[in-house]
């Protein structure tokens, strides 16, 4: 079946400017460490994304669960097929974050303390810790873990010597790509960094020059949903360079207000701020953005640039609606936090539970389905309303043209009175 792109084409297939961010290692031989699975005969999880090579689609999000050493060690050592760190910037004391910086949604009514969580508000800030302290710690993981995916997540001022000072550290330090977080729904954006980038598409083109100018790995664009259209950030993110797009960041909120301290939450001395929203409830919007961005992606480009799907994900099958719409990689964050690192292993279980009872062997197999028919560039599955209501004119039309039993009974003949029997019989 043809994917969405071209994309996880190896190094030789590649551009030039692929070419020349694809790390060296990556361009050897790559063992995968799937390798006695696949010889088992269980479908195969691994994925090669602009030139990186991972066991599982499945990547750490950049936030809480990437936020130091120890617990990005216990990401790799859990199976996760990446790790995206938290956003690191140039100036860590410019940073301060707060506490209570979380509030939960639940499944029943306000004040519930024991219903499911369906969603989850953050106004946590990027990484706190020194960069210095951060980039020697990548160095650490990269030492332990050669052969694992480590990616940079960055944000930095409208400055582009401040761009390029921090690409240039944080490249030095073996990440294998960068994450730009031009997504972040809150905090600094006075100094011009995350959604206020990505909410500019003329200051987001801007910067985007700067980092490809400057960039020797390749670089992921972090999309916000709190845009109109959500195609037009990610278009400009590729057009300028970068090779992949990761969708979505969390969508701005207000939690709730607690009906019995009537204050907000999350709530710290009795105030709080609009923040970001995550967890299951927004997995359909993320879908949908999702799917947006790859219609585009595959009308557009053809260059191997990459998808990375963000959105509610807690199970095997979420991630399969996203590779469906033609994702490369399932980024989790908010999952990890509730339910911990061993998640990675029911994930990566039921997404072969998924494959097996489709009978793919590997997620190139149905990566992009949604946006082809029988593996062929043809007519989307998703298409406008107006076309839903013609197609189902037609085939009213066409259910109506076929005689169900005999409408008089001057219908019968001899010669097919057997089959005209049987056309009214019920069972």
């Amino acid at each position: 079946m043809e994917s969405l792109t071209l994309r996880a084409s190896p190094a030789a297939a590649a551009s030039p400017l692929q070419q020349r961010r694809l790390p060296g290692w990556q361009r050897a031989t790559f063992v995968r460490a799937t390798a006695s699975a696949s010889a088992a005969g269980e479908p195969d999880l691994s994925v090669r994304v602009n030139g990186l090579q991972m066991p599982n689609p499945f990547v750490i999000g950049s936030g809480p669960p990437g936020t130091n050493y120890t617990v990005m060690k216990r990401a790799f050592d859990e199976g996760w097929g990446g790790v995206i760190a938290k956003t690191v910037s140039l100036e860590a004391e410019k940073v301060i974050n707060v506490t209570p910086r979380y509030a939960k949604l639940r499944a029943e009514p306000n004040g519930a303390a024991m219903g499911r969580i369906i969603g989850w508000q953050n106004i946590e800030l990027i990484s706190d810790r020194p960069l210095e302290t951060m980039l020697n710690e990548f160095k650490q993981l990269k030492k332990e873990y050669p052969d694992r995916i480590l990616i940079g997540s960055i944000m930095e001022e409208y400055n582009k010597a401040a761009w390029h000072e921090l690409i240039e550290r944080v490249e030095e330090s073996g990440v294998d790509a960068l994450e730009i977080n031009f997504s972040c729904p809150h905090g600094m954006p006075e100094r011009k960094m995350g959604a206020a980038v990505g909410q500019d598409c003329d200051l987001l083109e801007e910067v985007c020059g700067w980092i490809n100018e400057k960039a020797t790995v390749p670089v992921w664009a972090k999309m916000t949903p709190n845009i109109t259209d959500i195609t037009q950030p990610a278009r400009i993110a590729l057009k300028s360079g970068c090779e992949g797009v990761s969708a979505i960041n969390t969508i701005m909120s207000v939690m709730g207000i607690n009906l019995k301290t009537l204050r907000p939450e999350p709530c710290v001395e009795g105030y709080s701020t609009p923040g970001g929203y995550s967890a299951r409830a927004v997995h359909p919007i993320a879908l949908a953005k999702v799917m947006q961005i790859a219609r585009m992606m595959k009308e557009e480009f053809a260059d191997g640039q990459s998808l990375s799907a963000i959105g509610g994900v807690e199970t095997g099958n979420d991630a399969a609606e996203f590779i469906l719409l033609g994702a490369d990689t399932v980024q989790v964050c908010t999952g990890v936090m509730m339910h911990g690192y061993p998640l990675v292993k029911k994930l990566c279980a039921e997404l072969q539970d998924f494959m097996r009872e489709h009978n793919f062997s590997s997620i190139e197999e149905f990566q992009g389905h949604m946006l082809l028919v029988s593996g062929r560039a043809s007519l989307p599955y998703f298409t406008t309303h107006t076309d839903l209501v013609h197609r189902q004119q037609e085939a009213i039309k066409q259910r109506k043209a076929i005689k169900k039993g005999l409408q008089s009974d001057k219908d019968w003949t001899g010669d097919g009175f057997v089959k005209e029997t049987e056309s009214m019989v019920s069972n």
